[in-house]
């Protein structure tokens, strides 16, 4: 057998010589385009419902939103493994698939369950899938940090949040840009239950005023001089004045009552669990960069590098990034150790 493909490999040398060539260069090519990581991805392919019902006990959670979940779950083609773990306000189902399942065929028949189940959840309630990716997807982190002190923890978490994170996700291969640390702005109106009384005004009609006065609305249209006019009336908050403005009832001299008379009206921090600390220098507004399954992380970071220092020109006067975590370096010398050996 050797000798026949020895005495046609002689007889057909151009053809020999190509294949060798077609083998050198999708080679080379395959090498090129290997992903690089110095950290191997064996998670299974698993796919995250994430679930808020705030205000509710664990018990709570678990009957109404992670026994359904985890039920309605069991029957997904290919699923080996569906656990449920309910907590304060939130759940979490985690869906296991057979080794081999694509990613995003999971995700997609996860999907069609959910369409099945939604039905059957509380009203105001709306599971939502977590991103498309492992536990070793964290490839990149960064600090928000203003030494000059003009920009405190709020503005640098407004900064993460409405800037940065939205032009990192599109960064190919980012899965997500996880925001940790600062705090998030919020209208606050802290009520003073003796003017309620005084009033004789029930919670939930303060509550009901504002979503109602939070709101843009349209209408019909007019014409004029064989020209049509659209008619919206626009009524989005926009700062604390409008809110302080808004009515909530009459008294009994006919006299509108407003938020401003039974209420104040501020701008203050969202209640957080946690918070981060840059080197013990103090707290910072920092991010997390989620690598999508099956990228390569060393051009996800570099991806990441350049958006970043693209961004670094619109960032106020002060404020800057600083690299916490970057796992190129660690990829970088573990291909420089492969090539001593």
């Amino acid at each position: 057998m050797l000798k026949k493909i020895i005495a046609l490999s002689l007889k057909n040398r151009f053809l020999v010589i190509l294949g060798t060539l077609f083998v050198i260069v999708w080679g080379t090519y395959s090498m090129l385009k290997t992903p690089l990581d110095a950290i191997p991805d064996l998670s299974d392919v698993q796919v995250i419902i994430f679930t808020k019902y705030p205000g509710q006990a664990p018990q709570i959670v678990e009957d109404q939103i992670t026994y359904p979940l985890t039920t309605a779950m069991l029957s997904v083609p290919f699923a080996k493994v569906v656990r449920g773990y309910s907590f304060f306000g939130l759940s979490f189902v985690y869906i296991i698939f057979d080794d081999g399942t694509d990613m995003y065929w999971a995700r997609s028949r996860v999907l069609e369950q959910l369409n099945f189940i939604t039905g059957r959840l509380p009203d105001g309630v709306n599971p939502s899938l977590g991103p498309d990716a492992t536990g070793v997807g964290w490839v990149y982190e960064y600090a928000l940090v203003d030494k000059s002190g003009k920009h405190d923890l709020a503005d640098l978490r407004s900064l993460q949040d409405w800037y940065l994170r939205y032009e990192l996700q599109t960064v190919p291969g980012v899965s997500e840009v996880a925001s940790i640390g600062g705090y998030v702005k919020q209208y606050q109106v802290e009520v003073d239950p003796n003017k309620l009384i005084a009033y004789n005004i029930p919670l939930h009609k303060i509550i009901m005023a504002i979503k109602r006065s939070n709101n843009d609305v349209g209408g019909k249209l007019l014409e004029m001089s064989e020209t049509e006019f659209m008619v919206r009336g626009l009524g989005y908050i926009k700062n604390l004045e409008d809110v302080r403005q808004i009515p909530v009832g009459v008294d009994a001299k006919g006299t509108p009552i407003t938020i401003r008379d039974i209420a104040n009206v501020q701008f203050g921090p969202e209640l957080r669990r946690g918070l981060v600390d840059l080197n013990g220098e103090g707290e910072v507004a920092a991010g997390i960069i989620i690598m999508r399954y099956g990228e390569n992380a060393l051009e996800v970071i570099n991806g990441v590098k350049q958006k970043l220092e693209e961004l670094k020109a619109g960032l106020p006067e002060g404020v800057e990034i600083v690299t916490v975590y970057d796992r190129s370096a660690l990829i970088l010398r573990a291909v420089d150790n492969l090539k001593e050996k």
